[in-house]
C-alpha cells in the first residue's frame, strides 16, 4: 500500500506510459497501413489482433527481463563490431520494415492496377480472404517483436518495479487501440498522408538497421521530420476542401 502512496512511482508510471505511446506510434501507422489493405469486416478484428500481439509480446519480454538483457551480450563480432542477438533482431525488423514499407509505396503510387481482380466463386472468394487476413496478422506479429524489444529495453531503463512497466504497457496498448480507428480511416481518406506515413516507416527502418550497428538515430528527429511533413500535407488537404468548395 505505501508503494501505491509513493509519488515518484506516479511518475514513473505517467512517463513510461507516455513514453510507450510516443515508441508505438510507428506500430499504429504499421497496423493502420497493413490492415487498410482488408475488406472493412475484417479490419477491427485485425486491429485488435495485431495491438494484443503488441501487448502480449512486450508482457512477455517484461516477464523474461534476464533473457532479454542477455541479448545485449555480443554474441560474434564482425570487422570488429560486436553483433548481439538484439542487434540481430533489430536488423532483421530493419530490413523487413524498409522491404514493406517500400512495396507498399510502390504499390500505392506506381502499382494500384495490378492488385488483380478477386477470385470467381465465391469459396475461392473466401478462402483468399482468410489467407490474406492472416498474412497481415503475421507481419503485424513480426514487427511487433521487434518494436516491443526496443520499448522493453527502455521501460528497464527507466523503472525498477516489473508491475509499474506491466501497468504503463496495458494502459499504454488500450490508449493505442482507441486511436488506432481513426488514425486508420484518416490514412485511409487522404492517400497522399498514407504515402507520407509509409516514408516514415522507410525512415524508421533505416533508423532499426543503423541501431543494429550502434549508430544511435534519435527518434525525435524523426518525428519532428514527420510532424513538420504532415504539417505541410495538413495545409494542403485545407486548401483541397477550399477548392472543393468554391467549385
Amino acid at each position: 500500500m505505501e508503494l501505491l502512496l509513493d509519488p515518484n512511482l506516479w511518475i514513473a508510471f505517467a512517463m513510461l506510459t507516455a513514453l510507450e505511446i510516443v515508441l508505438g506510434i510507428d506500430n499504429i501507422i504499421f497496423i493502420s497501413i497493413l490492415v487498410g489493405r482488408l475488406p472493412p469486416e475484417q479490419r477491427d478484428k485485425a486491429r485488435r489482433l495485431g495491438l494484443g500481439f503488441a501487448m502480449a509480446s512486450r508482457l512477455a519480454l517484461l516477464f523474461s527481463l534476464s533473457w532479454v538483457m542477455g541479448l545485449t551480450d555480443d554474441l560474434f563480432t564482425v570487422l570488429g563490431q560486436g553483433i548481439s542477438g538484439r542487434d540481430l533482431v533489430l536488423l532483421l525488423g530493419g530490413l523487413f520494415l524498409l522491404y514493406k514499407a517500400s512495396h507498399e509505396i510502390f504499390v500505392e503510387v506506381e502499382a494500384r492496377e495490378q492488385d488483380g481482380p478477386p477470385p470467381a466463386d465465391a469459396a475461392a472468394l473466401k478462402a483468399a480472404g482468410k489467407k490474406a487476413f492472416w498474412m497481415v496478422i503475421g507481419q503485424i506479429a513480426i514487427i511487433d517483436i521487434v518494436f516491443s524489444l526496443d520499448s522493453v529495453i527502455t521501460a528497464v531503463g527507466m523503472v525498477d518495479q516489473i508491475w509499474v512497466m506491466v501497468a504503463a504497457v496495458v494502459v499504454s496498448v488500450l490508449m493505442m487501440l482507441v486511436a488506432a480507428k481513426p488514425i486508420g480511416e484518416f490514412v485511409d481518406r487522404h492517400p497522399s498522408v498514407k504515402v507520407l506515413a509509409l516514408a516514415f516507416l522507410v525512415m524508421v527502418g533505416m533508423a532499426l538497421t543503423a541501431e543494429a550497428f550502434d549508430q544511435h538515430v534519435p527518434k525525435g528527429y524523426i518525428y519532428a521530420a514527420m510532424c513538420f511533413s504532415l504539417a505541410v500535407e495538413a495545409l494542403n488537404i485545407r486548401a483541397r476542401a477550399k477548392r472543393r468548395a468554391k467549385a
